[in-house]
């Protein structure tokens, strides 16, 4: 029987009720090999093919898939700066998961219109980064008097010097698209976990919320066949 993670029953605790009553709960995942193609858009696509599937398994929804992620080889991490830049039908549930990333104990970066939805529901931002649409414009148009370090706001450059530690990027529109296509190739180019829906943002920080990876118990599926 499975389930849409949508679908899952997640109490405050982090366990899920299932009416399978499964002592465990598994998350299946996809490998697909972005590293190897660092000029392809990671924006998922039906044409898409993987090149294998692992398998995260625990008593917890966020422990199994930090498990999957894991194995697929784009481990969760636990500290750091989170880039954010997010449709406009998606930023009531990005202020949900950014509260959650604050309490981790994270930092926000965020593109423009997200700090400003962010700041409006105290979801605090360390840092507003330009689209780079809106950087290359700026610096083709002379007449613009503006002064600013580039450097400091374009996520390209926050990427290449190892500032960010994961990307949550749901783009909409055709220049949203233009930058999310810049971020998420860059994010394959340096090996930066992207994320580019709200359930998988969700997912992640529920991963995030989960034991640390050297306290987390493996057992083999022989193991789980009997497991009470």
């Amino acid at each position: 029987m499975g389930y849409l993670d949508n679908e899952l029953p997640i109490g405050p605790s982090g366990n899920i009720n299932l009416s399978y009553h499964l002592p465990y709960v598994a998350v299946k995942e996809a490998v697909l090999p972005f590293y190897r193609f660092p000029e392809v858009d990671a924006l998922l696509g039906p044409e898409m093919r993987s090149t294998g599937e692992v398998m995260g398994v625990d008593i917890k929804f966020g422990a199994a898939f930090a498990k999957s992620q894991l194995a697929a080889g784009s481990a969760i991490p636990v500290k750091g700066n989170v880039f954010i830049s997010l449709a406009d039908k998606d930023k009531t549930a990005g202020a949900v998961f950014g509260k959650e990333l604050i309490g981790l104990g994270f930092n926000i970066y965020a593109t423009e219109g997200t700090a400003d939805f962010f700041r409006q529901n105290d979801v605090p931002v360390s840092k507003v980064v330009l689209k780079r649409t809106t950087i290359l414009n700026m610096a083709q148009n002379t007449d613009l008097n503006v002064n600013i370090d580039y450097e400091e706001v374009d996520i390209l450059n926050l990427l290449k010097n190892g500032e960010i530690a994961l990307i949550i990027n749901t783009p909409r529109g055709r220049g949203a698209r233009a930058d999310g296509d810049y971020i998420r190739r860059a994010s394959s180019a340096y090996s930066i976990p992207c994320i580019t829906t709200v359930s998988a943002a969700m997912a992640t920080v529920a991963g995030m919320k989960s034991d640390p990876v050297e306290k987390m118990e493996v057992r083999s599926l022989q193991e789980l066949s009997t497991y009470k």
